[in-house]
């Protein structure tokens, strides 16, 4: 597969990463995730729009990266990607002598971008019958706002998750259900969607972005406003969003069924009005 590497398209085998570079010694950058369906990227202004802040709260060389959108673009083209595909961006502060204040003077930032096929089938599935999850304690640092590419304590949660039958681990801090390692969490109780609030504490997802402004456009009553751990008996449909799982249904959590351990009619709604929304952008899917 055809990558880029710090402005050069070169095979993936090819590219050397100096054991100096900030990234592998102290998680020090940013990554991003966006999807592309039917060959065409969707939502790719977001994705930038994220990355550019995680660049400016990290104090990177390069602030801007909207010229990424067609690095984007390329990669789908020179990989002849025109069905389901992903493009994995990540960005680090760059090689320098280990230390762990900024090098001085400022590297340059090490910049790196992917393209691969995606199955969605799995997706779908999950989409179709919905899947089971885990609370975790959140021991995570405070600014989950960054998509930084320190996921220690997310993979942990995520193995975790794995060993206990689940598709996903949600965390909780000071009893309040955030997020998933690796997506956004809803729930509708008393016939109004909630999410937590977008803060330090959560990423500020892509696909919960476009599902609250669907909330909108489809007269779903919603709001941004702590779910409970212990709110978990009085939900009558939850799912988690994101890049690659869409709107994909919890049935279960911990065991214990959510609402009627089924995918609810709020879940279903939404799925249909998303798959409509990736229509009008990308085309039909397959």
């Amino acid at each position: 597969m055809i990558a880029y590497f710090n402005g050069t398209y070169l095979p993936r085998e090819e590219i050397s990463i100096s054991p100096d570079d900030r990234g592998f010694l102290f998680a020090d950058g940013l990554y991003e995730v966006i999807r592309a369906y039917n060959g065409r990227l969707f939502k790719t202004g977001g994705h930038i729009n994220r990355l550019n802040h995680g660049a400016a709260h990290l104090n990177l060389g390069i602030r801007d990266f909207s010229y990424l959108s067609e690095v984007a673009r390329q990669l789908l083209e020179k990989n002849g990607l025109t069905a389901d595909a992903t493009i994995y961006f990540q960005v680090t502060r760059g090689a320098a002598p280990r230390g762990h204040a900024f090098p001085e003077p400022s590297p340059e930032p090490t910049v790196f971008a992917s393209a691969s096929p995606f199955d969605p089938a799995p997706t779908r599935l999950n989409m179709e019958k919905g899947i089971g999850v885990i609370l975790v304690p959140d021991q995570r640092w405070a600014r989950c706002d960054m998509k930084t590419v320190g996921l220690t304590a997310n993979v942990l949660a995520n193995q975790q998750a794995k060993e206990k039958g689940a598709k996903e681990a949600l965390f909780v801090r000071d009893g309040v259900i955030l997020e998933g390692t690796h997506s956004n969490f809803m729930a509708v109780m008393d016939n109004c969607l909630v999410t937590a609030p977008a803060s330090n504490y959560i990423l500020h997802g892509i696909t919960r972005k476009l599902v609250l402004a669907l909330c909108a456009e489809n007269d779903i009553p919603h709001r941004e406003a702590p779910v409970f751990a212990t709110d978990l008996p009085g939900l009558t449909e939850a799912f988690i969003t994101g890049t690659t799982t869409e709107i994909t249904p919890v049935t279960a959590v911990d065991g214990s069924p959510v609402g009627s351990g089924l995918p609810g009619p709020v879940t279903r709604k939404l799925q249909k009005a998303f798959a409509a929304r990736i229509e009008e952008d990308c085309g039909k899917q397959a």
